[in-house]
């Protein structure tokens, strides 16, 4: 079992730079991709990025590609992802999710693990 926890996420005006962190613990994730999900008010979740777990390799939405970056520190466990220029379309919960293929998360959208999820909103 893999337990992610979420953290960073606040309020921010539109414009500003904010960057999540996921802690992950239960099990060995050094063979797991790690991502990035976010799911606004009415709206159906949606994928955001995605890391391999050697970081040499990561997928992005169209909608953050050039503003958002996602890293991840093997050695503590923890992903990040560093969001730049925010826009208030973009409030929303943002979850962290790993899965052993980054595909199910970049393609199909169905990660083996998420977490609870953090709310970040935009004001404008």
């Amino acid at each position: 079992q893999v337990h992610l926890v979420e953290s960073g996420g606040g309020l921010v005006q539109a414009g500003d730079s904010l960057r999540l962190s996921c802690a992950a613990s239960g099990r060995t994730l050094s063979s797991y991709a790690m991502g990035w999900f976010r799911q606004a008010p009415g709206k159906e979740r949606e994928f955001v990025a995605a890391i391999v777990w050697s970081g040499t390799s990561t997928s992005y939405a169209d909608s953050v590609k050039g503003r958002f970056t996602i890293s991840r520190d093997n050695a503590k466990n923890t992903v990040y992802l560093q969001m730049n220029s925010l826009k208030p379309e973009e409030t929303a919960v943002y979850y962290c999710a790993a899965d052993p293929h980054i595909a199910t998360m970049s393609v199909r959208s169905a990660p083996l693990y998420w977490g609870q999820g953090t709310q970040v909103t935009v004001s404008s």
